[in-house]
């Protein structure tokens, strides 16, 4: 009898042995397949860079293209966001002299030399000296609808679309022959029309009037108190007849030639429009980061985000999922699939792993509302499989351990 105990324990030894080799192979087994795909059953971010690949193939998404960036993608994605300056879109050059139009207010005075024969009940300007001379200053006129006003023996003088020294040479033409070497000024009282509306983040919206100096942009936006918001993150939009512009207020600042004289009637809008893009997956940080309005590069946008995590990232996957213009995909004549508002679903790749990139990724254009993900490393989905299968396999040997 004892014999046959003693032969019964390590028969059992023998079976529990057996046992926890088996658990190890299979375990073994599972870590070598882990090695080429993940199960989808693991704890991820988001997808690895192979099923961004085959997202793209599949027949049922074949709107997404996937554009490998480079420098020449780079170029062209550039050129199709570059805003059209103000200098080149609207005419900068100053007026030849204040324009009066229907509204405004002006006031005509008329000099006649001695003898004054037509004008004799005016009053002597004392500005003349021991002369005579006499000047008669007619009532204030509002400039009519039709763009004229009535002055006394000169008739109906039309006067909007015209400058003040045109005004004044008309009427001494007409006066000729009635009155003697009659002398002519007009003056505007009241400017109605010739204005300029500032509205938006300004500290105070205010109607500018413009003067024969010719005013500028920013002295538009001086007149309205300046911008309630950071200067580089302000976008200055004008708005002339049927044509609409708009450009960040940095470059009107850095670039005169931008700084355009204003026009009648023309809407300066200062705009706070905080442009943002969304970092998930191994960054250094995932959430929302506003920029500012003149833009930032693909590096800036990596830098801010605090890279890519050196023990989680594949560098060889870090992807732009935007909606893109088709003036920016070199589509080679095919026809692809876009969005009701016209823009291409775009997923752009960028390996990191290739020096040549941190060049491209520095003139590289980030968009509002840009999606920047990094996948994970192969080895980081196998460093997580192998944690979820030991943390499984040794408290089964431990109990074996114990039960031993």
């Amino acid at each position: 009898m004892m014999t046959e105990h003693m032969n019964a324990k390590p028969a059992a030894s023998t079976a529990r042995s057996t046992t926890l080799r088996m658990l190890i192979a299979s375990g073994a087994v599972a870590v070598l397949s882990a090695c080429s795909t993940a199960p989808n059953w693991l704890p991820t971010s988001g997808p690895s860079t192979k099923q961004v690949e085959e997202a793209v193939a599949n027949p049922e998404d074949m709107g997404i293209q996937i554009v490998e960036v480079n420098d020449t993608v780079a170029r062209r994605v550039l050129a199709s966001q570059r805003q059209s300056l103000f200098s080149e879109v609207f005419d900068a050059t100053a007026q030849s002299g204040y324009v009066i139009g229907a509204g405004d207010v002006i006031e005509v005075s008329v000099w006649e030399a001695p003898p004054a024969a037509l004008f004799a009940s005016g009053a002597i300007d004392p500005r003349g000296g021991p002369s005579t001379t006499r000047v008669t200053a007619l009532p204030e006129q509002m400039v009519n609808s039709n763009g004229s006003v009535n002055v006394p023996f000169a008739g109906q003088i039309m006067a909007a679309g015209r400058t003040p020294q045109q005004i004044e040479t008309e009427i001494i033409q007409r006066l000729k022959g009635k009155a003697n070497q009659p002398q002519v000024l007009v003056r505007m009282i009241r400017n109605n029309t010739s204005n300029v509306t500032v509205v938006g983040e300004v500290a105070n919206s205010t109607r500018m009037p413009l003067t024969a100096r010719g005013e500028r942009l920013l002295d538009a936006l001086a007149a309205a108190g300046g911008t309630r918001q950071p200067v580089n993150k302000m976008t200055l939009q004008l708005t002339r007849g049927t044509q609409v512009q708009a450009l960040p207020l940095d470059t009107i600042i850095r670039d005169p030639r931008q700084n355009i004289v204003l026009q009648p009637g023309d809407v300066v809008t200062s705009l706070f429009q905080p442009l943002s893009f969304t970092a998930l997956g191994a960054t250094g940080k995932n959430e929302e980061l506003n920029f500012e309005a003149q833009g930032i590069s693909l590096a800036q946008a990596l830098a801010r985000v605090g890279g890519v995590q050196d023990m989680r990232a594949d560098a060889q996957g870090v992807f732009i999922f935007r909606l893109e213009s088709p003036a920016a995909l070199d589509l080679q004549g095919k026809t692809v699939a876009t969005t009701p508002e016209g823009k291409v679903p775009v997923i752009y790749r960028i390996n990191l792993r290739d020096p040549a990139t941190f060049f491209v990724a520095q003139s590289f254009p980030m968009k509002d509302k840009d999606l920047l993900y990094v996948s994970n490393a192969p080895a980081a989905e196998l460093q997580k499989f192998l944690n979820v299968i030991f943390s499984t396999i040794y408290p089964v040997a431990n109990l074996i351990s114990v039960t031993r």
